[in-house]
Parts: structure tokens; C-alpha cells; sequence
């Protein structure tokens, strides 16, 4: 299995896409968010990834930065399976706001004639809080993050042999996770910027951790390996080096800060 990440960037970057990525495991894809727009579909391209091989899709929450990306999607779905030029179906999925915004919006946005492929080929799941799916043949297990903004979902998965990789979304760890996201072998967790420039960023003013946090947290938690996303772009050049410095000193597992469209073996 390996992930693509197709963005890494916050809200408000302009130097790198907002965080997106793939699940790959063969010919088996989960796609999560979607970034902010349009270059959901150029980051797949460059990521050598083909748009209509995406089947399986989740939504962590309905913020611009994550859902807009897959208004695309949904799109470049119906139309192609208007047009002959999609075969097979597809899901989404996303907790009970997400889906309904993303139905209406698909509903107002679409042509008519590309309405009716909603919910009769391309699937809208309501997924609860601790509800047990089978994405990509493996058992994922969909949690509510307890978030103090927007509803958000995060998400762990099986990987086998008593593994698993878990996402905690794009807000600080909540005690409410830790039955998922201890020992974790891949742990998925948003760093806003170094701990050493929260000054700068004011991290906890927008709700969100600096690399320190996370660190610290997958020491306490017995991850393995920390990926690290969602960061501020400004640092964007020298980004891996510096948050690398920076969490090192807390964590003692592998410690990964992707560039977008960079591919990690898992």
C-alpha cells in the first residue's frame, strides 16, 4: 500500500495544494478530501493517478479547503457516465452534513440531465461515528473528532497482521480518538507550523497544533510513523528539514513531512 499525497498545505496556501491524498493498494484507491478546487484533477494527473479510478472517496468535513475539490469529482463523474465514457459506479462518503451539502450542491450545480447518475451509479453514504466499512477490502472504522469547528470524521483502517493506519483529520488530537489511534502504525496528524514560530502563526487561536504537539502526542500514543500535513507554507522550502529538526526532539519513531505529490511506501 502507499500514499499519494496530492496537497499538504493548509487553508490559505498559495505555494502548495490544500492536503488531499490516496490510499493505493493494486488497483484499489481511496481518495480523501479533495482540496479547494479544480487542481484536485492536474495533482491526480501529476501524481500519474487517472481520475476515473478514484471509486471510493471520504469526506472529512465541509470546509472550502476539503469538499471543493470534489464538487470536481462529482462532476467529471456524472458527465462521463452521461456521455457513455464512465463505466462501473462510485461512492462517497461523509458524515450526515457532508453528504447533504454535497447533494445539494449537486443538485443546483449539475446539468439536469446528469442529476439522475446521483444515487442510481455514483453512491452518497452517510457514514456514523464509530460505523465499520469495508474500503479498499480492508476494515475502516469512521470516527467523529469531536471537533470545536465544523463536524469533521477521521478515520482508521486495518491494514492486517494487527496494523493500522489511522487519519485524525486536520484538527488536534482528542482524547476521544485514543481507542483508534494508539499504536498506530501510520499515524495521520495536522502540524500548523513549528511550536518555535507559533508565534508567528498562532496555531491555537485557529484550533490546530504545531510539530511539537504532534510529536509529542504519537511519542504518548506508540505510533511508529508520523506524517505530518496541513502546514503553513511560507517555511515551504526548507519545510521538511525544519519540522524535522523541530520533531525529532519528541518523537523517536519515523517522522515523514511530504511535499505534494510526494508517494510514501506504508
Amino acid at each position: 500500500m502507499k500514499i499519494t499525497m496530492l496537497g499538504t498545505g493548509n487553508a490559505l496556501v498559495t505555494e502548495c495544494y490544500n492536503t488531499c491524498f490516496v490510499l493505493s493498494e493494486d488497483s484499489k484507491h481511496l481518495l480523501v478530501d479533495g482540496g479547494g478546487g479544480s487542481t484536485l484533477l492536474s495533482q491526480l494527473k501529476h501524481a500519474d493517478l487517472n481520475w476515473q479510478d478514484m471509486r471510493e472517496i471520504f469526506i472529512t468535513h465541509k470546509h472550502i479547503d476539503h469538499l471543493m475539490g470534489i464538487i470536481w469529482m462529482i462532476r467529471m463523474i456524472c458527465q462521463y457516465m452521461r456521455q457513455g465514457q464512465y463505466d462501473g459506479e462510485a461512492t462517497i462518503y461523509g458524515h450526515d452534513e457532508v453528504i447533504e451539502l454535497l447533494k445539494d450542491m449537486a443538485g443546483k450545480l449539475l446539468q439536469k440531465k446528469e442529476i439522475p447518475f446521483i444515487d442510481t451509479r455514483l453512491h452518497f453514504v452517510t457514514v456514523q461515528d464509530g460505523e465499520e466499512r469495508t474500503i479498499m477490502g480492508k476494515k475502516t472504522t469512521f470516527f467523529d473528532i469531536q471537533s470545536t469547528k465544523a463536524k469533521q470524521y477521521g478515520f482508521t483502517m486495518d491494514l492486517g497482521n494487527g496494523e493500522k493506519l489511522t487519519c485524525c483529520g486536520d484538527e488536534p488530537y482528542n482524547e476521544c480518538e485514543k481507542k483508534y489511534a494508539e499504536n498506530s502504525k501510520w499515524l495521520m496528524h495536522e502540524a500548523f507550523c513549528l511550536f518555535s514560530q507559533a508565534d508567528i502563526f498562532n496555531p491555537y487561536e485557529k484550533h490546530h497544533s504545531t510539530v511539537k504537539d504532534a510529536s509529542e502526542l504519537a511519542e504518548q500514543l506508540h505510533v511508529q510513523n508520523l506524517l505530518l500535513y496541513h502546514t503553513e507554507d511560507r517555511n515551504i522550502k526548507n519545510r521538511k528539514e525544519l519540522y524535522l529538526e523541530e520533531g525529532t526532539k519528541y518523537f523517536h519513531g519515523n517522522i515523514f513531512i511530504p511535499d505534494d505529490l510526494d508517494v510514501i511506501e506504508i
